[in-house]
């Protein structure tokens, strides 16, 4: 409690001085590597592998772009006062964030009209096929199908579950409810923000943060190494 006490009181006083120091630190490009990683393993092994919902073209895209956060992440944190690791780190992340923001916003547009009882609706829309191409040519549905091949359609993630199968009970229940609402949604019972706006949601928040923290970067370069008064103290 303590320690939040000092970081809120260390911000408010000096914020420039602050983020910057926090970017000098690991944890923070760890703790992105943690959140996104951890979102890739979620989408294939509970809801892909366990639950039986089939990645779409534009989903396996949002994987890529999660990915590539994940190795800036890791390589910033390999010494974050490099400035070129940190540099590199903080490329990698703007491109996943900003590509991730992309598919998603596809993606949604997609979920819609799949799910909007006016056939036209469907006309024009494109993005979902299972011959994907990701950014610079990486062949990556070739080398790791099992995470980059899609295999499902856009918009249509409720849980497929193949004949012969036999659930466990917490898989039933899982998988009934998700069937009950007719996809994934962060609240199915509501059918309140699909997969798509949740995966923006993730990818804006991050970008934001590294607005916010590129800013004061900018800014930190821009002053030097004058010295910031915090109360009566010159740190």
């Amino acid at each position: 409690m303590r320690l939040f006490k000092t970081m809120w009181k260390n911000l408010r006083t000096a914020p420039v001085d602050t983020l910057v120091r926090w970017q000098e630190q690991r944890f923070l490009w760890l703790l992105m590597v943690v959140v996104m990683g951890g979102l890739i393993v979620l989408a294939h092994s509970f809801f892909q592998i366990y639950l039986y919902m089939a990645p779409c073209e534009q989903c396996v895209y949002i994987r890529f772009a999660m990915f590539v956060m994940v190795i800036g992440g890791l390589i910033a944190a390999i010494n974050p006062k490099i400035i070129v690791l940190k540099l590199i780190g903080c490329i990698a992340a703007f491109y996943g964030a900003i590509t991730g923001m992309g598919y998603s916003i596809k993606l949604n547009g997609i979920h819609h009209a799949v799910h909007n009882p006016d056939p036209d609706a469907l006309f024009g829309v494109q993005g979902c096929s299972t011959d994907p191409t990701f950014p610079f040519g990486l062949p990556l549905a070739d080398w790791s199908p099992e995470w980059f091949k899609p295999t499902g359609d856009c918009g249509y993630d409720a849980p497929i579950v193949p004949d012969g199968v036999t659930l466990n009970s917490i898989q039933q229940w899982f998988i009934d409810m998700y069937v009950q609402a007719e996809g994934w949604y962060l609240i199915p019972s509501w059918q309140f923000m699909n997969m798509a706006q949740a995966c923006f949601l993730a990818f804006g928040l991050c970008f934001i943060i590294l607005v916010i923290m590129t800013i004061a970067w900018i800014v930190k370069l821009a002053r030097g190494n004058k010295p910031v008064r915090m109360g009566s103290q010159i740190r």
